[in-house]
């Protein structure tokens, strides 16, 4: 049987105060999607970059197709993984195309410069994002919204096995976010990847992902299928306010009372 494109087993999720959450397991498979809620402070962040190796794995055990991702090297890891910072470092001076670039260096073959294929890459990432008339630009003239735009092409030209996405819809207005998840999605179904996003955002969740892991902010989770996870009274408790749910034709929608 295949592994699971990735599996946590038993992960603690700690930081600077303590202990955030009880023991997290769960597994992804290709062409599945992630949504991580919960409130500021339960830990999203923490768990997506444990899982990219950010920060080191204290107890438990995290792999990516079966291996174990301490004893992945660096490149290896940036292969398998492609985060999407909720805040990006302040760039170096640098055109959108340079930027988007870098998204090729896990792929690098050492004392050679970028391939055709590389080149044909990035192109095509900011053809996806609406950047090709922004490619030589510096990145400092850009708006936040723009910024975010290449920072997805950034992520989608670095081809990972699993896109790890912080916040993925800070600064876009409403029909970039749609579009850029929607771009996500096709291209993990496309290329048989996965996707895990930490986000505020219930409605995004309940539309994009397949699975959602909820932090309820008391140290406990609930993991599961997004129609199992995500309904009134569960999120009511986890957000500690009063969220409804409507149910369209479409889909279902989720609003604080």
């Amino acid at each position: 049987m295949k592994s699971p494109l990735l599996n946590v087993s038993e992960l603690s999720l700690c930081s600077p105060g303590g202990i955030l959450c009880e023991p997290v397991s769960l597994s992804l498979n290709a062409g599945e999607r992630l949504a991580i809620l919960g409130k500021n402070g339960t830990g999203k962040t923490t768990l997506l970059h444990t899982l990219c190796g950010l920060q080191p794995v204290t107890a438990g055990a995290v792999s990516f197709e079966g291996l174990d991702l301490r004893e992945l090297s660096g490149q290896q890891t940036a292969r398998l993984c492609g985060m999407l910072f909720q805040h990006e470092a302040e760039p170096m001076p640098a055109t959108v195309y340079e930027v988007v670039m870098l998204g090729r260096l896990p792929h690098a073959r050492q004392w050679h410069w970028e391939s055709r294929q590389d080149h044909d890459i990035v192109q095509q990432s900011l053809k996806l994002l609406n950047l090709s008339s922004l490619a030589t630009r510096d990145i400092h003239t850009l708006s936040g919204g723009e910024r975010q735009r290449v920072a997805i092409a950034a992520v989608l030209a670095q081809q990972p096995r699993v896109f790890m996405l912080d916040e993925p819809s800070n600064h876009l207005d409403i029909a970039f976010q749609i579009q850029a998840l929607n771009l996500l999605c096709e291209r993990v179904s496309q290329d048989n990847t996965a996707l895990i996003m930490a986000t505020h955002d219930i409605n995004l969740a309940a539309r994009f992902c397949t699975h959602v892991l909820l932090l309820n902010g008391k140290g406990g989770y609930r993991f599961g299928d997004t129609a199992s996870v995500l309904d009134s009274t569960t999120l009511s408790d986890a957000f500690e306010c009063r969220v409804d749910m409507i149910v369209t034709p479409e889909r279902r929608l989720f609003f604080p009372a």
